[in-house]
């Protein structure tokens, strides 16, 4: 098989075509033949050699991979050769085989292609788990997405629109700002001419949101603590500007303010596996009943992983990138 390797940290020409073995699987894992492979920020970290795999996690980077299960490890009972699955995986989704424990594996929803459901498993178990699990997010109340036009962005709006929550994001253009809207939110501010702050309390009366889902940090921090409401959570989930910042906890007091995070990649198969199984109850149905999309932005095949690379660092897409590892990959399912 081909596999993307990383040569060395650096930039997007360390990504490296080999050829290699195709892989084994364990107990409990199942070997999926790749159609379609996600390309995310933790990949690019992983490029630079900021963000190292989990002990035992494969090298190869890639989180998540749509395809056709091909080989089932012992004492494997949710799948056979032949289904159809998407999968969030700790490394290894940039191949033409990727191994998944089987806990993290789901059904490609009925309607959609490979291509699509390669963009479901990063961005909906980190937007599920941080949001509902985490925030609590609930009908009626208000949440702040930043980076609305992200992979992680467009999935979160879109399932707390569907979950009954006002949805005020922020993105750095117009036509950003357009694309979300379009996917249900509520309130669309560019931070680039725009203060998100003075927007969100004029639009909530002065009380502020329930939710701030920020991947920025740094100066963006102390803003968001200002518009929470009382009793409101700010969730990290990543720092595009920096994960360190000089903020006051007068508000976090005053306002009984709660500070969180997670990061997916190392939590453990049971907690992963317990996400899988909300997802496939509480999402799936809305896939099925076109009700939520993938937005991909675009695609791209194995040889061009760099250039998929320097679009993500661009931050010029709306929604997913994808790899294109196969002609199946736009087959629905």
């Amino acid at each position: 098989m081909f596999q993307v390797e990383i040569a060395r940290p650096g930039g997007p020409d360390v990504l490296t075509l080999r050829q290699a073995e195709v892989p084994e699987p364990g107990a409990h894992e199942i070997l999926i033949r790749v159609f379609a492979a996600g390309v995310n920020r933790p990949d690019v970290l992983q490029r630079m050699g900021l963000y190292d795999p989990p002990a035992g996690a494969s090298l190869i980077p890639g989180l998540e991979v749509a395809g056709e299960v091909v080989r089932c490890g012992a004492g494997c009972q949710s799948y056979k050769p032949g289904d159809f699955v998407c999968a969030l995986v700790s490394g290894g989704g940039y191949a033409d085989y990727c191994i998944a424990p089987e806990g993290q594996a789901l059904p490609v929803p009925k309607g959609l292609t490979f291509t699509q459901a390669a963009g479901i498993p990063e961005t909906y178990f980190t937007v599920w788990s941080n949001v509902f699990d985490r925030g609590g997010l609930e009908a009626g109340q208000s949440i702040l997405i930043h980076g609305g036009s992200s992979g992680i962005g467009t999935s979160a709006i879109q399932l707390a629109h569907q979950f009954g929550a006002k949805v005020f994001i922020t993105a750095g253009s117009i036509e950003k700002c357009q694309a979300c809207l379009r996917l249900g939110a509520d309130k669309a501010i560019n931070y680039k001419t725009e203060d998100f702050f003075s927007i969100v309390k004029e639009e909530t009366q002065g009380r502020g949101v329930d939710i701030v889902l920020d991947m920025v940090g740094g100066k963006t921090i102390q803003k968001n603590i200002r518009s929470l409401a009382p009793d409101g959570r700010l969730i990290h989930i990543a720092f595009l500007e920096s994960s360190v910042a000089e903020i006051d906890l007068m508000p976090v007091m005053l306002k009984r303010l709660t500070i969180t995070g997670s990061t997916l990649r190392p939590r453990t198969l049971v907690q992963k596996t317990e996400i899988a199984q909300k997802l496939y109850k509480q999402v799936w149905p809305l896939f099925e009943a076109k009700k939520i999309e993938i937005v991909v932005d675009s695609c791209f095949s194995l040889e061009q992983v760099a250039q998929a690379h320097m679009l993500m660092e661009s931050s010029q897409h709306i929604g997913k990138i994808i790899l294109r590892l196969s002609e199946e990959a736009d087959h629905m399912v």
